[in-house]
């Protein structure tokens, strides 16, 4: 088969790029699978050359834009230019962009692939059902959380007209099948990235590590303000390492962040971090903290962790608690907005080295348990079935479902 992959992926910095990047590098390993065709954004850094392994080709064509309207349209003629048997779609509401219009049209091009005759299977890693608006900082109005409501169906209904719509959590595909009386969605899990060696945390220091896209509804001042009151309590020495860049919506977050508490000292921000450099990361790293106050999907961060063997920090909150428990992840858990509840969980994990590195065999476990060479063949499966049953599909008359965008 040939394969087509709408995603970013890297040297772009898009979202979802991670994701992309891990899958390819398990899917290229099939033997069923000749040229996977990467239709990425346009980005000024040179994207790798085309590559060949294990008689699999990996082609990168740049053919979109963040924020260009017409996204779907010049997505949907390179995938027929390229002649692939079907196309997955990595993305979630804002993949094609921050402007509401731009991003809500790049989500009609699973359809318009569907209608040009490739399969097309789209991986959604967030539903509009299970966002807190507020506290994600998306907006407080109730009118405008309604709207929001009303825009997320109705594109919902746009991304269930692809062939399988799939999503990463088993509450996912309850919601989506109760209230939109679905039946071609498919939950694909997460996966964990690598499943690396196991290397024990470094005895020399101890290391807080968080991991994302801050300003929303990833905030870090709790988790300085609990980082100072540990240290006080215990008396050791505790580096935090803050990795990863601003939210695109809340530009400048970091900057701000970093002179308000400029006088914490052992604090690191280390900017946007390489996929090369993510082992090093975790590994030098004793404890992950997730300083979230909402969850938009299956956290990339929390399987990553586990790949590494690292004890986290978690929010008592919905749908990270549910994948956690439903996983095998465990954790140590505090509720959302409380410093000094924050501070109790990560001074169990800081002076209990044994029940952190328990911790840390659990979540290690809990990753080698779901690994993306095997996720990768569940992708595998829905390819096969639908480059063989529905290539060729793409009068509009044929979607059942065509009916419901309307109604």
């Amino acid at each position: 088969m040939k394969i087509g992959i709408v995603s970013p992926y890297p040297p772009s910095k898009g979202t979802l790029n991670e994701y992309a990047y891990h899958l390819v590098q398990n899917l290229k390993l099939k033997s069923d699978i000749e040229e996977i065709v990467i239709f990425t954004d346009k980005i000024d850094a040179q994207y790798p050359a085309d590559q060949k392994v294990n008689g699999c080709k990996v082609t990168i064509v740049p053919c979109w834009t963040f924020n260009d309207v017409f996204n779907f349209i010049k997505v949907v003629r390179a995938i027929k230019q390229y002649k692939v048997d079907v196309a997955l779609f990595n993305i979630q509401f804002l993949s094609f962009g921050d402007n509401k219009v731009a991003g809500a049209l790049g989500l009609l091009g699973p359809l318009f692939s569907r209608l040009a005759g490739v399969p097309a299977i789209t991986l959604l890693h967030n539903i509009t059902e299970t966002v807190d608006y507020a506290s994600a900082g998306i907006t407080t109005n109730k009118l405008v959380m309604r709207i929001y409501d009303l825009i997320g169906t109705f594109l919902t209904k746009l991304l269930l007209l692809s062939n399988v719509l799939a999503v990463t959590m088993p509450k996912y595909v309850h919601i989506l099948r109760k209230k939109y009386k679905a039946s071609n969605i498919a939950l694909i899990p997460h996966g964990a990235f690598e499943v690396p060696d196991l290397v024990p945390e470094k005895e020399s220091s101890l290391k807080v590590m968080t991991f994302g896209k801050f300003g929303t509804y990833k905030k870090v001042e709790d988790l300085i303000e609990a980082i100072v009151v540990v240290r006080q309590r215990t008396g050791q020495k505790i580096e935090l390492v803050i990795a990863g860049t601003d939210n695109p919506n809340v530009k400048g977050y970091l900057k701000n962040v970093q002179h308000k508490y400029a006088e914490v000292k052992d604090i690191t921000y280390t900017g946007y971090v390489e996929e090369e450099d993510v082992a090093g990361l975790f590994r030098d790293s004793s404890v992950v903290v997730f300083p979230y106050t909402s969850t938009t999907g299956s956290s990339g961060v929390l399987h990553q962790a586990g790949s590494y063997g690292r004890a986290v920090v978690l929010p008592n909150i919905g749908d990270l608690k549910e994948l956690i428990e439903e996983e095998g992840y465990v954790g140590e858990y505090f509720e959302p907005g409380n410093v000094d509840d924050l501070a109790i969980a990560i001074q169990n994990l800081i002076e209990d080295a044994s029940y952190r590195r328990d911790m840390g065999m659990k979540n290690y476990a809990a990753a080698v348990s779901l690994p993306m060479c095997d996720i990768a063949d569940w992708y595998l499966l829905h390819f096969q079935r639908m480059s063989k049953k529905l290539k060729g599909e793409g009068v509009m008359h044929k979607i059942p479902a065509l009916a419901n965008v309307v109604n």
